[in-house]
């Protein structure tokens, strides 16, 4: 398991060369030269969905507990380039994201709960955003098209119930029942955390009983943070010569998310988004070049905003070890006792 995600890495960029190899580099090549600039554009409009998803996730911590908004953009910021770019099974930049809220005075049940229930509600949102896309994809396609998307339509429906129980466990106490499973294996050297499990399962239903809360992140905010991430590929598209519609742009968003979302242990999702996009955008009319490109404008947004994320990251825990030795360091005393 220790090189799990290096091996799924190696693999999807043997895989991401051979869709590259197999249609026509030069033309991706020459796709993504004469599209320049407008890459960039379209990699810096990512920064409205990181924006709305600071907002959204802002709203499920308490007024009284709650970070400004510009640490909270910082902290998506943050998570996003961790699980975008390392083999963490997108759970390492919650894991990060819960410090820093805990170092910004949000305590921790209040950041761990804000942590799960993002995740199931962002996670319902996709489920409900892809099957709405392959409708449209649905809609006026080919009996080939019609197959191939009326099956990812039940592979997706098939996720349902699991996205269901996922946002129904709460009302188990999973946290406290699993701490106090621990306890008894470990003849009752964790005692403490079985406290913190209760007051966490408490936080994650008090945030679900915010039904206007709950309900304005459903129907406001995920839509608006799902249109972000269509303009991204929208203005990408556009730049690189196709016609493609906004609505297209947003089945293609909307579907590239469940893929990526499945596929979460590979880092950087390197071939499963290359065939992804290969795949979805097929059954939309995008040619495969095209598509190919795509991917590879989205792997520019990676580098213009992930990589600097992940460096960014490192300086608190860099800062921290600095303390530390400074803190094991003796204080200098101003005369030397054997001298005195």
């Amino acid at each position: 398991m220790k090189h799990l995600g290096s091996v799924a890495a190696l693999f999807g960029l043997a895989v991401a060369a051979w869709l590259i190899w197999r249609d026509n580099p030069a033309a991706i090549l020459h796709l993504l030269r004469t599209a320049g600039v407008g890459l960039f554009l379209a990699a810096f409009a990512h920064i409205l969905p990181m924006l709305t998803n600071a907002w959204d996730w802002r709203t499920l911590i308490r007024a009284a507990q709650r970070p400004s908004f510009a640490a909270m953009v910082r902290l998506v910021w943050i998570r996003e380039s961790i699980n975008g770019l390392l083999p963490v099974a997108r759970i390492g930049g919650e894991i990060v994201s819960f410090r820093m809220l805990v170092h910004a005075g949000v305590r921790p049940a209040a950041a761990a709960a804000s942590l799960v229930a993002d995740m199931q509600l962002t996670l319902i949102s996709q489920l409900v955003f892809a099957l709405v896309a392959t409708g449209y994809i649905l809609d006026g396609a080919s009996s080939g098209v019609a197959q191939l998307a009326g099956r990812l339509a039940m592979g997706i429906g098939a996720l349902a119930p699991v996205l269901l129980m996922f946002a129904l466990v709460q009302h188990a106490r999973p946290f406290e029942r699993a701490a106090r499973t621990l306890n008894r294996l470990t003849s009752g050297k964790v005692y403490g955390l079985v406290g913190h499990s209760v007051r966490i399962d408490r936080s994650i239903k008090l945030i679900w009983r915010q039904r206007g809360t709950i309900a304005r992140y459903l129907l406001i905010w995920q839509p608006l943070q799902c249109a972000g991430f269509a303009l991204e590929i929208w203005i990408a598209l556009r730049v690189l010569g196709s016609d493609a519609t906004f609505a297209k742009a947003l089945a293609l968003e909307a579907l590239i998310q469940v893929v990526s979302s499945v596929a979460f242990l590979v880092p950087g999702g390197l071939g499963v988004q290359e065939g992804g996009f290969v795949f979805i955008g097929g059954m939309l009319g995008v040619d495969a070049p095209t598509c190919l490109a795509l991917a590879g404008a989205r792997r520019l947004r990676d580098l213009l905003f992930y990589v600097p994320g992940l460096a960014f990251s490192q300086l608190p825990r860099a800062s921290r070890r600095a303390e530390r030795v400074d803190a094991a360091r003796p204080q200098e005393s101003g005369a030397d006792p054997q001298n005195s």
